[in-house]
């Protein structure tokens, strides 16, 4: 079974690099709102597995991606804790706030593994619906993100509320990073159970913290995961995603086993190609926008990302997720970009 991507992911470069976007089954797409608009809200979408199974297929099916994401949320591991998770709509997500340090001490893991039952249905589904040649990515949040938003009880533009519970209650917040080790290892160990065969996670929020806090709230608590999932999965591959890390990516992926690390559209091409491809594959790094913005501006940022990575393993995909109005045709534009079809 030729799995391109997961080639990738075991260091061999690939004459065509394998293609995937994150958030690839979302909002961009007219068969995802359809399904969309028959359910709740998205953890409702999440926890039903014929529906996420559908949602996780539909950019396959229309794209031929070199990889399905399961469709789920980075939240479903609060929720598997017994925090209150709600989703509300043009307003992201809603949690019982995690703020102050008796609450947090109070919180205690493992995680309701009834909770998350529904996803490693969902996982099945996939797996028996998917092309042999395409590989299935299962995920988690990174356990700095997860915290960000228990603390704050929602997304802020700076997380600072979470910053300054770190500063303010050290202990209290290391407890809250251990549970959230502990369940999301044990989701990601399931996960693979289930059948997925690699998983990403996903540090959304690790570019705001300062370099020694980075190490502390990021690369630590990820290195431990990724420790937990291999004495479980001795093979396991993991792709790890720190969102503007910036110059900390040299000290992620010095630190961090992983197969490959994901790359923000921040990234510089140069930096990225001497100081971290050399060092591990690397997925990235397109601008969410230039995808959106089509036309002239798109092919020249596929080109420049093909010329700088594309002699070393590369997993071509965005910087971060799919912008909900981004056109179909300028997705199919950069899948032909990127598979050598529009070549001027």
């Amino acid at each position: 079974m030729y799995k391109s991507l997961c080639k990738v992911l075991d260091g061999e470069r690939q004459t065509v690099p394998p293609v995937w976007m994150m958030r690839q089954a979302g909002r961009y797409l007219p068969e995802y709102m359809a399904i969309r608009k028959t359910v709740g809200n998205v953890l409702d979408l999440c926890m039903a597995p014929k529906l996420a199974a559908e949602v996780t297929l539909q950019p396959i099916r229309r794209f031929g991606f070199d990889a399905a994401i399961l469709f789920s949320d980075i939240l479903v591991i609060p929720y598997a804790l017994g925090r209150s998770v709600r989703f509300e709509t043009g307003e992201g997500p809603r949690l019982e706030p995690l703020d102050t340090p008796e609450a947090m001490s109070a919180l205690h893991g493992p995680a309701n593994d009834a909770a998350l039952s529904p996803i490693y249905e969902t996982i099945g589904l996939v797996k028996a619906a998917l092309p042999s040649e395409t590989t299935f990515l299962g995920f988690c949040g990174g356990p700095w993100t997860v915290a960000t938003y228990m603390v704050a009880g929602r997304g802020t533009p700076d997380q600072a509320p979470a910053r300054l519970f770190a500063y303010r209650h050290p202990d209290a917040f290391a407890h809250l990073i251990d549970v959230l080790v502990e369940a999301s290892t044990t989701y990601l160990v399931k996960q693979f159970a289930a059948g997925v065969d690699a998983v990403q996670v996903f540090d959304t929020w690790a570019g705001i913290l300062p370099p020694d806090e980075f190490e502390r709230w990021c690369i630590a608590p990820t290195e431990r995961i990724v420790a937990g999932v291999r004495r479980a999965v001795p093979d396991a591959r993991i792709i790890g995603f720190p969102r503007g890390a910036g110059s900390n990516l040299v000290r992620y992926v010095e630190r961090l086993p992983i197969n490959a690390v994901g790359l923000d559209w921040m990234v510089d091409l140069a930096f990225a190609r001497q100081a971290i491809q050399s060092r591990r594959p690397v997925q990235g790094n397109l601008d969410p926008l230039a995808l959106r913005a089509g036309g002239d501006a798109l092919d020249r940022s596929v080109d420049a990302i093909m010329a700088a990575l594309a002699g070393r393993p590369l997993i071509f995909n965005l910087g971060h997720g799919i912008l909900p109005d981004t056109p179909i045709a300028h997705v199919e534009r950069m899948l032909g970009r990127v598979r050598g079809n529009l070549r001027g």
